[in-house]
């Protein structure tokens, strides 16, 4: 069970100092897409953009003072240069600066963009690749729909922190300090304390709350993912769904899973609406103060109306990006929580990997040979109990047996889904363990008992054997597999689209397309895994014909549990308890009268 099961039990709340650990172990993470790994555009880009950034808050500091001046020249308390740009030449000025405010801080958004774009489409690439490397085991324990929230969660959540780390809270610490320095240059230290205290106790307050409510984010995530995985599960099991009239209870499993949401949801709720109400407390009651005293220093005659003006402008300009910080911080905590499932993710080590060493495997004659090979899925269940078998090249080697001896396993092995736990598997020579998985996988040709397809056309489907493969070679597979004919009788022909899955065509018929696309792979080892054991009577024997000419001039490696369906292989293995128990053609096998011959005997009863 990975740790990243949606089935496994809850994981214990995490500490506020192993949260905090998280949280920077996520930003070093993030940080390589920008510096100082990236690429030279990008440390430049995020250069420039910084630059944009400072002018931007520069110029928004300074802008109060334009209102100011105006404000007093038309007081008639200006002196100076406010009386000689007079009230609208001021009044142009403060509109000039910011609309250069907000043109610095669009242009730094353009700046930033394809960074953040590059970043996200790194990530977002890595956690796919890393999927796709991730062993057999993990895919088998993993849900697709609790998998793709993850990484979907995860994804944005990148975005939103290379956004609003970087041009957010930075920007806010910076305009900040500059106002902090105006309010102790130009007015009385009072002010500044006042400010100070302010930001304090708002930040606390903030962060504290805040803390709070991330777990009971946190838990409204998982429900989320609960209801997700639910709502897929039941639709890509639609047929089954229908077959036990199972709508109603698919429904109520769906709406628990929605209820547990809506519980975790309204109590996110509530939170926020304290914290809200709390903000606006704190920074109001600072701003009123900070008023008041400016009102009481115009009644003295120490202050302008201009000055009680720009102590406003500025207050305006502290309390409107501090009502964002509680959001951003809130986003930015959230972003980190669904950022750390997704490094989770790409930090899941994949069971099996090649070696430091891995060379590419040359197949000469293709053959396949298992040396005394044990094999468990679990420790203390093992499947495979010292396998010794030699395939020679362009051998047809059938392997049956009971449900549960360890024929597809075999299979499993063979491409390596997993390794073995003792012995080796060779080919011509070569450890699978010593050469690499790309290599070996490019040599082997699978024929599932059920061909998935892709949702998408036949011509993409067949295609799909090798990368780049033309029509004319597409159509000469699909000629091979003996389903040409078929495609062309198609209103669209080769373009016909065939479903999610390939549910649009018959058994047989995506068994046909699945030989031709392992066909147009040409590979040199094939792997038939029950190739036609879904398949009715009829079909099945028309699938064999062409499993039969695909199999000529390669090794074969027949699983099968229809036995009528082996009678022409080389050899056939009889397998049981994890062991070889019998090994012959079919021939002798049957004038042994052992395992086999009674397996035949009970085949043929039940088909008569």
């Amino acid at each position: 069970m990975t740790a990243l099961d949606p089935t496994a039990p809850a994981a214990p709340v995490p500490t506020a100092t192993q949260e905090r650990a998280s949280g920077w172990r996520t930003i070093r993470r993030v940080v390589p897409y920008l510096w100082p790994a990236a690429p030279g555009w990008v440390r430049q880009r995020v250069v420039f953009a910084l630059v944009m950034l400072v002018l931007a808050k520069i110029i928004a500091v300074g802008t109060p003072f334009f209102y100011k001046a105006a404000v007093d020249a038309l007081a008639g308390e200006g002196t100076g240069w406010m009386l000689a740009l007079g009230a609208v030449g001021l009044t142009v000025a403060y509109g000039v600066a910011r609309l250069m405010e907000i043109g610095f801080q669009e242009l730094r958004n353009v700046l930033f963009t394809r960074v953040g774009q590059r970043a996200l489409r790194q990530l977002a690439l890595e956690t796919f690749g890393h999927i796709h490397r991730l062993s057999l085991r993990y895919h088998i324990t993993r849900k697709t729909g609790g998998l793709s929230r993850i990484i979907e969660r995860g994804v944005k959540g990148v975005d939103f922190l290379l956004r609003f780390l970087l041009f957010s809270i930075f920007p806010l610490l910076l305009q900040l300090l500059m106002i902090a320095a105006v309010f102790f240059w130009l007015f009385d230290v009072w002010y500044l304390v006042t400010v100070v205290v302010t930001i304090s106790l708002y930040v606390w307050f903030t962060f504290r709350v805040t803390e709070w409510r991330v777990t009971q984010r946190r838990i409204m995530n998982q429900q989320d993912t609960d209801a997700n995985q639910k709502a897929i599960d039941s639709l890509l099991n639609f047929e089954t769904v229908k077959y036990f009239n199972a709508e109603a209870m698919e429904a109520r499993r769906y709406d628990s899973a929605m209820a547990a949401y809506e519980e975790a949801a309204v109590k996110t709720n509530y939170s926020l609406a304290f914290l809200n109400f709390g903000q606006a407390l704190l920074i109001t009651t600072g701003l009123v103060v900070v008023m008041v005293m400016a009102a009481i220093g115009v009644q003295r005659g120490d202050l302008t109306v201009g000055d009680f003006v720009m102590v406003n402008a500025y207050m305006i300009q502290i309390t409107m990006p501090l009502n964002f910080l509680g959001t951003v911080y809130r986003e930015i905590r959230q972003a980190l929580v669904d950022m750390a499932e997704m490094f989770d993710l790409l930090d899941q080590p994949p069971d099996v990997r090649d070696a430091p060493d891995a060379e590419e495997l040359t197949v000469a004659s293709g053959e396949v040979v298992f040396e005394d090979v044990k094999f468990g899925y679990d420790a203390a269940r093992p499947i495979l109990k010292g396998i010794g078998l030699r395939v020679r090249g362009g051998e047809t080697v059938a392997i049956v047996g009971p449900s549960g001896s360890g024929k597809s396993t075999i299979g499993r092995l063979l491409f390596r889904f997993y390794d073995v736990t003792g012995g080796a598997i060779r080919i011509d020579g070569q450890d699978l363990r010593s050469v690499s998985q790309s290599s070996l996988h490019a040599a082997i040709g699978v024929v599932p008992q059920d061909t998935v397809l892709f949702n998408d056309t036949i011509a993409y489907n067949i295609a799909y054997g090798r990368e780049g493969a033309t029509q004319a070679e597409i159509e000469a597979a699909a000629k091979a597999a003996r389903i040409h004919e078929f495609i062309l009788s198609l209103p669209e022909g080769y373009e016909t689209a065939v479903g999610e899955r390939g549910l649009k065509l018959s058994g047989g018929e995506k068994q046909r397309v699945g030989i031709a696309r392992t066909l147009l792979k040409n590979p040199p080892i094939l792997l038939l895994d029950e190739a036609t054991s879904a398949l009715d009577t009829q079909t099945e024997q028309s699938i064999q014909e062409s499993l039969r000419a695909m199999g000529q001039g390669r090794t074969v490696l027949t699983i099968a549990h229809r036995l009528s369906t082996v009678v022409d292989a080389d050899r056939i293995i009889v397998l049981e308890d994890g062991r070889i128990v019998e090994e012959g053609p079919h021939d002798l096998l049957l004038a042994q009268g052992g395992k086999y011959a009674a397996m035949w005997a009970r085949q043929s009863s039940d088909a008569e």
